[in-house]
């Protein structure tokens, strides 16, 4: 029982800090209706930035973390100038950042796949010092404090004048240019801050686990997808976009949670990117199969009445 629940806590505290790439996702796949691969790259990006600069050059972690997330901001910029100036499709962008963060992410590594962090402080360790809570109690409550204070963040910016434009452009981008608006500007603004979270998130996850690599990025769009699905699932009722950034966050804890359970039942470590299209697949199907069952239910039973 004390390893199930060590488990479930390692997962929740995954999950919240991946919670933040999710929200990432979020703000291009739901909102700006943006197909954007270049999360996979920006991910593992924050991460070595976190590494190089924690092990490396001795900064505070929490600066690194800025920094990090800064990182991140200019690789988003890069897929937007790319598909807003150069017109180059928005997926297409994306993948040639992607592919060109790897390279410069082994050059910032000095070469190196991975880079340790087990010898020196991180944001993390130096709260388990102050609390005596274990590394997963420590991570999933940093996690949770991120998360809520970039929610209110995001609340806040997406109520303003460019936030509303940006949401409004996602919508009916036609529209929102014939009243003016430069939708190339928004496009590229939600590119940028989106990249920034995913950068954050993965400098947390860094500190979280203790080491940078280069490949931690690997199927992050894919983990993003499936929470961002889940959560709708699981929250859809709720309509407060408030409460729709929140079942982003929620949806990651979900899908890590399920990870962890279906580990511990004895499943091969090597089969999880399986496990992780197939959760995808039955979230991103689950909502369709039900919408066409509950619009065939009201055929059958207005056929019914006529009769």
């Amino acid at each position: 029982m004390n390893g199930l629940l060590a488990s479930l806590q390692g997962a929740v505290a995954q999950g919240v800090l991946w919670g933040i790439m999710v929200l990432g996702v979020y703000i291009t796949y739901r909102l700006m209706d943006i197909a954007d691969l270049t999360v996979d790259g920006s991910f593992a990006l924050g991460a070595c930035v976190c590494a190089v600069l924690v092990v490396n050059k001795q900064v505070d972690p929490v600066v690194a973390l800025l920094v990090s997330a800064m990182a991140g901001l200019a690789a988003g910029a890069v897929t937007g100038i790319l598909h807003t100036v150069f017109e180059i499709p928005a997926i297409l962008a994306g993948i040639l950042t992607q592919i060109s963060l790897w390279s410069i992410n082994l050059r910032l590594m000095g070469g190196k796949s991975n880079i340790p962090l087990l010898k020196v402080e991180t944001l993390i360790s130096k709260f388990v010092k102050m609390t005596g809570l274990t590394q997963s109690q420590a991570s999933m409550i940093i996690g949770i404090i991120a998360a809520i204070i970039i929610i209110a963040f995001l609340y806040w910016f997406f109520g303003t004048e460019i936030g509303s434009a940006m949401r409004a452009t996602g919508n009916n981008e036609d529209m929102v240019r014939a009243l003016g608006v430069n939708t190339k500007m928004t496009k590229l603004l939600a590119l940028t801050l989106s990249n920034g979270l995913v950068g954050l998130s993965g400098a947390l996850v860094c500190q979280s686990q203790k080491y940078g690599d280069i490949n931690l990025g690997t199927g992050a769009i894919v983990i993003g997808l499936a929470s961002i699905v889940i959560g709708e699932v699981l929250m859809g009722r709720l309509t407060s976009f408030y409460w729709k950034l929140t079942s982003v966050v929620v949806g990651s804890v979900t899908y890590f949670v399920i990870r962890a359970l279906v580990l511990r039942m004895g499943l091969d470590a090597n089969d999880m990117k399986l496990l992780s299209a197939i959760i995808v697949a039955l979230a991103l199907s689950f909502p369709v199969v039900l919408s066409k069952y509950r619009l065939r239910k009201e055929y059958t039973e207005g056929g019914d009445e006529e009769c």
